[in-house]
């Protein structure tokens, strides 16, 4: 993901981390050690999964398909929370697929949706729902498309390990923080038992879907103050929190646990008095709130008449449960799995309806 230093990997056994893939050998193939690169606002850094990249013991699709002989690219952009996901079944695939290229690139969900609304990519990675705004860009272009949650994240608020003090902070006490208008400054402004120090404030950019998701539910209305440290690099956020002892960011929370042993995370109070901290089990059983979200990948309609396009997502969807807590992230509910695999299977076989086409009519129906 970035530039500065090696990231521990959050999944052991396939050597997959936030950083990019460790260099393996599976079998007698070298797995690609790729990273995600430094990227400026609305700049891709791409990642080609070359398809003589051979990995064995990839289950068997659910088509009767002749992968080996299947061939074509599929092109990826946006999140880069969603990214790592997309990888990791891109990785996978073309082990069955060695004649398939697939590309992830990374842009931002708003920045993703941009290329995907203008017919450049044929899958948006996001980590939010795309807005009214990109659905009418996708109208305007005769872009239709599909929406698949894939997996859920929690968004971690994170200091320095050296911070003893904040442990856990209310939604309002964020909003202080992080609000435009006569916004918390010091320690001391949330609470005067805590050190009048000025907070230095780490977050995404303004084309993450992270940033707006955490907008929308801290902020709401109120604009977001600008002299914070934006990154669309979430391990620069990383190391900016990691060497500031009065730093404060936030995150997805694969992000964290990757690198747990050099930044804390603050319990949130869920507005019921509790204080609870992000993990896996809180995000997936709803208690860490309001920082859970759903994560999603659009695919172009055009693109998926493409066979490659189909097997790659027909892989991904029957496995994304699996892949999600490879990378750091918590598995959507089995039912939700199963309506995207009922969807999906009717969108290919032509019965199904666009899920643009429920937002508003696009001038490709």
């Amino acid at each position: 993901m970035g530039d500065s230093g090696e990231t521990p990997g959050v999944a052991e056994g396939r050597g997959r981390g936030l950083d990019g893939w460790n260099s393996l050998q599976k079998g007698s193939a070298k797995v690609r050690n790729l990273r995600f690169g430094a990227r400026g606002r609305g700049a891709a850094a791409a990642m080609l999964l070359a398809g003589s990249l051979m990995l064995g013991g990839s289950p068997a699709l659910a088509q009767d398909t002749d992968l080996g002989a299947l061939t074509g690219s599929v092109t990826s952009d946006g999140s880069s929370t969603v990214g790592p996901l997309t990888q990791a079944g891109a990785e996978d695939f073309i082990g069955s697929a060695p004649n398939v290229q697939i590309s992830v690139d990374i842009s931002g969900t708003g920045g993703g949706f941009k290329r995907f609304c203008d017919g450049e990519i044929d899958v948006q990675n996001a980590s939010r729902a795309i807005k009214d705004e990109e659905a009418a860009a996708c109208a305007e272009n005769g872009v239709d498309w599909y929406e698949f949650e894939v997996a859920y994240d929690g968004i971690t608020i994170v200091t320095n390990k050296e911070n003893t003090w904040a442990t856990c902070l209310t939604v309002d006490q964020l909003k202080q923080l992080w609000q435009k208008e006569s916004p918390a400054t010091t320690w001391a402004d949330l609470n005067p038992e805590w050190p009048a120090d000025p907070v230095n404030l780490y977050g995404p950019g303004t084309d993450s879907g992270t940033f707006d998701f955490f907008v929308e539910t801290i902020l709401g209305e109120d604009d977001i103050r600008e002299d914070f440290n934006p990154s669309e690099d979430d391990n620069v956020l990383v190391s900016g929190v990691a060497g500031d002892v009065n730093a404060l960011g936030y995150f997805g929370l694969a992000y964290y646990e990757a690198n747990q042993d050099s930044l804390n995370a603050v319990a949130v109070d869920n507005s019921t008095g509790e204080c609870v901290t992000p993990s896996q089990d809180t995000v997936r059983d709803g208690s860490y709130a309001p920082l859970s979200r759903p994560l999603f990948v659009y695919v172009g309609a055009t693109a998926l008449e493409r066979p490659e396009v189909q097997e790659f997502m027909r892989y991904y969807l029957e496995n994304a449960a699996e892949l999600a807590p490879e990378v750091g992230y918590v598995a959507s509910p089995d039912e939700v799995y199963a309506e995207d695999m009922t969807a999906f299977e009717a969108d290919v076989a032509g019965t199904g309806t666009p899920d643009s086409q429920q937002v508003m009519a696009t001038p490709a129906s």
